[in-house]
């Protein structure tokens, strides 16, 4: 029988983005949520104040995933082409150095030499790229893919305490959304330790403990400077 394993780390990119859109996406909405009805405002303010930061919210997660993970792959790119430069100008010399790499990784000398040259031979660039800089195929940046997956789940992170702000009567608002989005971001947080490998229970609670903070510090600024006509 050969022996296969199921490994995590190619869900990074994705999981990273989709967890951190889906999060902010419930903390902030239903934060501005709360934050707008400890004001006393309408609830059709309340609600227009919920839309307004759903659409903003999913552009600026968007935008910053885009552009932040763009950077990264821009880095990576240079880094790419500072060794294939190195590869062109000196081949025997980062031969040697990818040698030294496995000698420190516990093979022998003879070996990690006859090894660097078969990987070199093979595909030089990408045997550097993985042992010596750190980059590989499975953890590359990918901006495109940050970017729609971060504003799509922070529509949906969004849209789960709007649509309760929707039905729930104003006097009911703010215990509402507050036990309902911690709710949210348990099952959220607990999914996502799940596809990860983790613990479900832990990535659970420390979700949900900065949700609960967040909403509480904005209840707190909202009642203090509401105003009520």
């Amino acid at each position: 029988m050969s022996h296969h394993e199921v490994h995590r780390v190619h869900r990074v990119g994705w999981l990273r983005a989709a967890v951190l859109g889906a999060n902010d996406g419930i903390v902030s909405t239903a934060s501005l949520i709360i934050g707008v009805a400890a004001a006393h405002a309408a609830h059709a303010d309340i609600l227009l104040a919920g839309v307004a930061g759903l659409v903003a919210g999913a552009m600026s997660m968007a935008a910053g995933e885009y552009v932040s993970v763009s950077s990264q792959a821009d880095t990576e790119k240079a880094d790419l082409a500072l060794e294939q430069a190195s590869l062109d100008e000196d081949p025997e010399g980062e031969q040697e150095e990818l040698a030294s790499i496995y000698v420190n990784r516990g093979l022998k000398p003879e070996l990690a030499i006859e090894v660097a040259r078969q990987l070199m031979a093979h595909d030089a660039l990408e045997a550097h790229a993985r042992d010596e800089i750190g980059i590989s195929t499975v953890t590359s940046a990918r901006p495109v893919q940050a970017a729609v997956f971060s504003a799509g789940t922070f529509t949906l992170g969004a849209a789960l305490p709007l649509v309760v702000a929707w039905f729930v009567p104003t006097g009911q608002l703010i215990v509402s959304i507050a036990c309902l989005s911690l709710v949210f971001l348990a099952l959220l947080g607990g999914l996502a330790a799940r596809a990860g490998g983790a613990s479900s229970l832990i990535g659970a609670v420390r979700v949900t403990f900065w949700g609960a903070a967040a909403m509480a510090l904005t209840a707190v600024v909202g009642n203090l400077f509401g105003v009520v006509a």
